[in-house]
């Protein structure tokens, strides 16, 4: 029998089509839940970006995780035109069918976009944000963006890939950027990756960024974390955030890339805690 893939939990409808989603940790039923939102990125899929993450934050939450729409074990309608409505009605139609009544939520990158779209649209839906490398600003593209959005599936360009994402690259090898390969040409991933941020570029940055005024409906308390040497979604684009929202929290990682969750597991994690136990 074929060893069920980690990738794979739970699913449930969601409107017209199921989610794949990872319903762990030891929080109480009538806990605020906690929903982490992955990033966009070629191959994407919530256990790839937070896998690391469920065993310290499910030590005293319970964590919802789903692929969103268009990325990992979630169906992919025919048809469907991503978006970030479609993406606010999935984690909406998610919170319905688990009957979570408001939730934390934590983004990255796209994710956080999501997130921030969450928030003004649904605010009694969400307790507190966290925001890790978060897109949702209007910021000039910049290279690795184009790079991870513009990606042709290769195991040296994935490699490439993964030298971006992080800051340090001793964990980058044959066998990660493989494996990593791997899962971004899993069937329709590909297909349905490639539709949603076609060249320009830069549009879609527009297309799921935030003006001020939107921004400032934010009322949430927020946590902003970004690694200082992000080359996929600017410092800057933190700093932003931390004007324009209502009740920021900031802190910025020295030496790490866009992917704080893997360079700094542990002080995530407990950054993440702390923010998201206060009353």
């Amino acid at each position: 029998m074929a060893k069920k893939r980690p990738e794979i939990a739970n699913s449930i409808r969601t409107g017209g089509y199921n989610t794949n989603y990872h319903d762990v940790g030891k929080g109480k039923g009538g806990d605020c839940p906690l929903v982490m939102l992955h990033g966009s990125g070629p191959g994407a899929s919530a256990y790839g970006v937070w896998g690391r993450s469920f065993p310290l934050l499910g030590k005293t939450r319970r964590i919802v995780a789903p692929d969103v729409v268009g990325f990992g074990y979630t169906d992919r309608p025919e048809g469907i035109k991503y978006g970030m409505d479609v993406w606010v009605e999935q984690v909406i139609n998610l919170l319905d069918a688990l009957k979570i009544k408001q939730a934390d939520l934590i983004g990255n990158s796209f994710g956080g976009a999501l997130v921030l779209a969450m928030a003004v649209r649904y605010p009694k839906r969400v307790h507190r944000i966290v925001l890790m490398c978060s897109m949702g600003t209007n910021f000039p593209i910049t290279y690795g963006l184009d790079r991870v959005w513009g990606y042709e599936p290769s195991v040296e360009n994935m490699r490439e890939l993964l030298g971006i994402f992080s800051y340090d690259h001793g964990f980058i090898n044959d066998d990660v950027a493989r494996a990593r390969y791997e899962a971004s040409i899993q069937p329709g991933f590909q297909e349905s990756f490639r539709s949603m941020f076609p060249a320009p570029r830069q549009d879609s940055v527009a297309a799921i960024a935030g003006d001020e005024a939107y921004l400032n409906t934010v009322k949430q308390p927020a946590l902003i974390l970004h690694g200082r040497e992000d080359r996929v979604v600017p410092l800057q684009s933190a700093l932003d955030l931390a004007r324009v929202l209502e009740n920021p929290e900031l802190h910025v990682f020295g030496k790490c890339g866009h992917w704080v969750q893997a360079e700094r597991t542990e002080d995530f994690c407990l950054l993440a805690e702390r923010f998201l136990s206060k009353k």
